[in-house]
């Protein structure tokens, strides 16, 4: 305790000598529009910086990445309380950024996001002093083998891990009715959004600590909508990248056919220099070597362009697969932005659907049980995530040390040993209503692929991925033709699941603001498999479009600040 005193009693006075940003509570700002104004960090403006604005103050001297860690530290102290995104501060972000400080008077910037503070999900390992639990206390005190390969990737860019953010716990694995965005050792994540409401999962702490410049970019994980779901409801980019893009080796794992590491940022050419960091080939997962050959020599940043590039770009508009779903508000103020696209010289065309939409996109909402609903649990995503999940997390457990969790078995004893805190039962914890009956289901299958397993695999992969594909494709004067990507509402969870399913690319970017609860919603442009340069070409030139005609990203209104932090509804 008294380390963990002094740590912060050493920050916060750090604050005071770097920052100059109010210490005082919400109630003190409650009479002004923006509830929690973000003053300057030694003169510089932080609040809503970009990489590149920070990257050229650091390279004037006007600012150092010390002094950007003491101000996100100073943020992060000023609105934890409230959105709870940071589980766990890194012991070492001081001497890490003081280390790149080093470099760069000495003439050696290693690259764009060279002492740039970033998060990773909780599920996401770091060989330092920082914990991997996925929000568990069943993992506390294990200790990594090495760092995940994307956190090694950003070490070598230069950029400066701060911390592990807030997660829903096991990344929603282990429950089916849950408060999202919330953990046993972290805690529950809130949107500054709407403190009372989904913050976004599950990489909840990530979304809503970027929202509230409280971090410059984070890392999160997806298996169904993990990264798209939270970027949306947070008014960030979002970009889940086709599954083998971004290596999973060192992250705690539910699904080798579905999970992917995503980023969530303010900008998409923040995003892109990420994506640029830590995509590649990893031999540590056999997944990233499908990449070869199909990937743009020099990164995707170089794809970044603007409006102008709208010019003749054909947009396919799948409106009976997802859109007819969204609600009127959001149809409406989605379809605003649609117009100015087509304003910019674009064409889009409604009508393209996802092949067997009727039987592959659920009509009451997301649904990873949808086959089994129908009566088809060879038809369901469910049926090989149960699967995988238990085999995939015995093979990560087997790679820790300092630790008796070996297997989901472990697991859910545990859960049902530390009941009050982990809810191990139902009704035992407020943020666990059905308990742990998601590894119950997945401990019932023992890990088995029987035909019923490879039936669902093979159809939900194939189908989605032919039904995006051909979604994709428009006859144009008699020849086949590729839209540029399929827009789509990301609100709508749908839309994400189907590209979950087939392992394929997304991107959101921020579109609009919901009238009765004040969160945000995005736009989301789909594509096929290792199409990521597609998607950074025509998100960076509609973001463009937007700011031409005077769009912001929208801020953080922190509704519901003054009541309790508990368990939210799913």
């Amino acid at each position: 305790m008294f380390v963990q005193f002094f740590f912060w009693l050493i920050f916060l006075l750090a604050g005071l000598a770097f920052a100059e940003t109010s210490l005082f509570p919400l109630q003190e700002h409650a009479g002004t529009e923006d509830l929690f104004p973000m003053d300057d960090c030694s003169s510089f403006k932080l609040h809503e910086a970009t990489i590149d604005e920070m990257q050229t103050a650091m390279g004037h001297g006007k600012l150092t990445s010390v002094q950007l860690v003491t101000c996100y530290l100073v943020r992060t102290y000023q609105t934890q309380e409230y959105i709870n995104s940071v589980l766990q501060v890194n012991p070492d972000v001081f001497a890490i950024a003081a280390e790149r400080d080093a470099e760069r008077r000495q003439g050696k910037v290693r690259n764009p996001l060279h002492g740039i503070p970033f998060t990773v999900k909780d599920n996401i390992g770091s060989k330092d002093n920082l914990d991997t639990t996925a929000g568990s206390w069943a993992l506390l005190g294990n200790i990594v083998p090495r760092d995940a390969h994307v956190v090694k990737r950003l070490r070598e860019a230069g950029a400066v891990l701060f911390g592990k953010a807030g997660l829903s716990e096991w990344a929603d694995m282990r429950s089916n009715d849950y408060s999202e965005g919330y953990s046993a050792r972290g805690g529950q994540v809130r949107s500054a959004y709407n403190l009372t409401v989904n913050p976004g999962g599950s990489s909840s702490g990530g979304g809503v600590g970027v929202a509230a410049n409280a971090i410059a970019f984070s890392l999160g994980t997806e298996t169904d909508g993990s990264v798209i779901n939270p970027a949306s409801r947070n008014a960030l980019v979002g970009i889940k990248p086709t599954v083998g893009l971004t290596s999973r080796a060192g992250v705690i794992p539910e699904s080798e056919h579905q999970d992917s590491v995503g980023i969530l940022a303010r900008t998409v050419k923040d995003a892109a220099l990420v994506l640029d960091a830590i995509y590649g080939v990893d031999e540590r997962d056999n997944y990233t070597l499908a990449q070869v050959g199909k990937t743009p020599a020099g990164g995707y940043a170089q794809f970044l362009t603007d409006k102008a590039a709208l010019q003749g770009a054909v947009f396919g508009l799948p409106w009976k697969s997802f859109w007819v779903y969204a609600d009127e508000d959001q149809q409406a103020q989605l379809l605003d932005l649609i117009d100015l696209i087509k304003s910019a010289g674009a064409t889009v065309l409604n009508g393209t659907e996802i092949t067997d939409y009727q039987i592959l996109v659920s009509p009451d909402g997301w649904n990873w049980d949808w086959g089994a609903v129908r009566g088809f649990p060879n038809e369901s995503e469910y049926t090989y995530m149960k699967v995988d999940f238990y085999n995939n997390i015995k093979s990560y457990l087997a790679e820790v040390s300092n630790t008796n969790i070996r297997s989901l078995e472990d697991i859910v004893q545990y859960n049902l040993d530390n009941a009050g805190s982990e809810g191990g039962v139902p009704g035992a914890h407020p943020a666990f209503a059905s308990g742990q009956d998601g590894f119950l289901a997945a401990l019932a299958t023992k890990g088995v692929r029987d035909e019923t397993y490879w039936q669902a695999l093979g159809f939900c992969q194939s189908k989605c991925r032919r039904g995006i594909d051909d979604a994709l494709t428009y006859n144009r004067n008699g020849t086949k033709t590729k839209f540029a990507g399929l827009l789509v509402p990301p609100q709508v969870a749908q839309a994400p699941q189907i590209a979950a399913q087939a392992g394929y690319p997304v991107i959101a970017i921020p579109a609009g603001v919901d009238a009765e609860s004040g969160m945000p919603f995005g736009l989301g442009i789909m594509q096929t498999a290792w199409g990521e340069a597609e998607l950074v070409r025509w998100a960076s030139a509609i973001e463009d479009l937007q700011r031409s005609v005077g769009y912001e990203r929208p801020l953080p209104r922190w509704r519901g600040y003054l009541q309790r932090n508990l368990p939210v509804p799913y």
